[in-house]
């Protein structure tokens, strides 16, 4: 049976799920700064403003891609560009953008296909954040009803100082591109899904709604942009609340919109709800349940009432104050098509009220790549004049989506293990803290145009085979090479470069 909820003032809890997004109207309000983040038009050659949010151009974080143009009628203005990515050799195709370690970030991917491409159906493919592989990208459908569509996820920037967001093609891509038309990087405050293990997990978000509300609730009324979707409500009653609700009093901060109107049924009546509005894949879920009395009650007339989830317990005698309360499960189980109850309490004449919900999908972080052995490669592409295109995002991480000439190994902390760049047609230099990656066995530079000193090699001590001749290399060979105690297989003379001594080969 599933754990029990909490009244709390807010939180929340975690793959693969889209939202739906409107694609019409040009929202006209008077541009207001934007919250800490990034809004990004990708894509863009121009900054836009959309729902009073300016979004900039994507040139600044992101190396790879080619852009192009929607030329329809009634666009966002961050659906009519978009960028998209041809390169059928590259394992991935990241944004990367400066953040605080530590820091739990809100991403969010916009999709509009607009058949940039030629095409009629959109192109399938995977993204990534972090190092996780966090969801599949389908469109069709919501094109298909001329829809853009949208996916988020909460993570927390675990790799250093640089977040990064990914694309990447997957079995269902085919000779198609994967493109992006709009990114939002939003950071987070403290409170918000503090129940959650951000070392461990990140959330999807599945559904998040507004019940009794006609319109979408965004920002500036959710300052961190989520959007609070109106619910299908057919024949439920609606009601409306005149009460003040206090949105930091809330952990997750919802905005105070949402508590102005909720759904009901008649007194002494279940209301009963099919939300979310699809059908789940057995996981985990964090589950965040507002409600929110409309009058100013009192001990003797507290709106009061149980609420269930699938016939599960998921909350008793819940007293529903004018203030507002929150009621949540960090990780409960579910699956397939979900049904919120809530039945009044024995002997109260009240009708219950349902204001607003969020649902997320718990997932389990890929792992990472280790802090040092990334440090070590972000200084190496720096140090080569055009690395490979795919040298952004977490080196190794998701496997099968590792760098261009990079092999890891598979533990949750992921280590650097061969570096094989042979005859890539690379110039540059070594970085003096090529020496950081101590799990390195193999390093094999022959064929490019490497220059300067070969630099301290003295703590692989993992090293068996070293290649590097055939490049520019100059100056004394460092002594650290003759002692690496696994390094069996070594060019003997350097062929090709400039370095004076010969190393030997270990036996």
């Amino acid at each position: 049976m599933p754990s029990g909820g909490a009244v709390a003032y807010d939180n929340m809890s975690p793959s693969v799920f889209i939202l739906w997004l409107v694609t019409v109207p040009l929202l006209l309000h008077p541009a207001l700064s934007n919250p800490l983040g990034y809004f990004i038009n990708c894509g863009g050659i121009n900054e836009v403003t959309v729902d009073s949010l300016k979004y900039i151009p994507d040139g600044s974080y992101i190396k790879v891609g080619t852009v192009a143009t929607i030329n329809k009628p009634d666009l966002l203005p961050t659906l009519s560009t978009l960028r998209y990515f041809t390169n059928t050799l590259s394992k991935k195709y990241c944004y990367s953008f400066p953040v605080i370690k530590g820091n739990k970030y809100l991403v969010k991917t916009v999709y509009y296909y607009g058949e940039f491409d030629g095409g009629k159906q959109p192109p399938v493919f995977d993204q990534i954040v972090e190092g996780t592989r966090w969801s599949i990208v389908n469109t069709t459908e919501d094109y298909a009803k001329g829809l853009s569509s949208y996916y988020e996820v909460v993570i927390e920037a675990s790799h250093g100082k640089r977040l990064s967001v990914c694309l990447a093609r997957n079995k269902h891509t085919g000779s198609s591109s994967p493109f992006i038309s709009a990114l939002e990087v939003k950071s987070l405050d403290n409170s918000l899904y503090n129940p959650t293990d951000f070392h461990k997990y990140a959330l999807v978000t599945v559904s998040r709604h507004s019940f009794g509300s006609e319109d979408i609730i965004s920002f500036p009324d959710d300052k961190f942009n989520r959007m609070w979707q109106p619910f299908n409500k057919d024949e439920i009653p609606v009601v409306a609340s005149q009460t003040n609700v206090t949105s930091t009093d809330f952990w997750n901060l919802p905005p105070a919109k949402v508590f102005m109107s909720g759904i009901t049924t008649s007194e002494e009546k279940t209301l009963k709800l099919e939300w979310p509005p699809v059908s789940l894949p057995s996981s985990y879920y964090y589950i965040s349940l507002y409600f929110q009395d409309d009058r100013k009650s009192s001990p003797s007339s507290w709106r009061t009432f149980d609420v269930s989830i699938n016939g599960h317990a998921f909350y008793s005698n819940l007293n529903a104050t004018n203030k507002g309360v929150t009621v949540y499960a960090a990780q409960w189980p579910l699956s397939g098509q979900t049904q919120i109850t809530v039945t009044p309490t024995g002997g109260i004449p009240y009708a219950p009220i349902l204001n607003a919900g969020e649902v997320y999908q718990v997932l389990p972080l890929g792992g990472r790549t280790q802090t040092r052995d990334i440090i070590a490669m972000e200084d190496l592409a720096k140090s080569i004049q055009a690395p490979p295109r795919d040298w952004n995002g977490d080196p190794c991480l998701p496997k099968g989506n590792s760098w261009t000439g990079v092999t890891c190994s598979d533990q949750f902390v992921a280590r650097i293990t061969s570096l094989n760049l042979t005859n890539a047609g690379l110039i540059g230099t070594l970085p003096p803290n090529i020496g950081n990656l101590t799990a390195l066995s193999h390093l094999l530079l022959a064929g490019n145009k490497f220059s300067g000193t070969i630099p301290d090699l003295s703590e692989l001590q993992e090293l068996e085979t070293l290649h590097l001749e055939n490049n520019n290399f100059e100056g004394p060979l460092h002594p650290s090479i003759k002692k690496l105690p696994k390094l069996h297989e070594i060019s003997s003379d350097f062929q090709n470069n400039k370095v004076d001594g010969k190393a030997t080969k270990h036996t």
